[in-house]
């Protein structure tokens, strides 16, 4: 039988195949956070180029029709 090289283990690595916080709590956590806010942080994160997802049904904001704000500019006058 071959020796495992190093000496000492690294001890128990998982192989993350089960979530170790119980479904209850994760969905809790999920509602307690208003909707409001939720809109808010997709909103953040759409104005800063990332893939955003805007329904259960996994929809993209740009396949929802949202667009980047322009900046707002005054006319020149004259």
């Amino acid at each position: 039988m071959a020796r495992k090289k190093g000496g000492k283990s690294t001890g128990f690595v998982s192989n993350g195949e089960r979530p170790n916080v119980s479904k209850w709590v994760r969905k809790e956590i999920r509602n307690s956070v208003a909707p409001i806010v939720t809109l808010q942080n997709k909103w953040k994160a759409f104005n800063a180029g990332k893939r955003v997802m805007v329904t259960f049904i996994r929809v993209t904001a740009k396949e929802a029709g949202w667009k980047k704000p322009e900046p707002y500019r005054m006319k020149q006058e004259g």
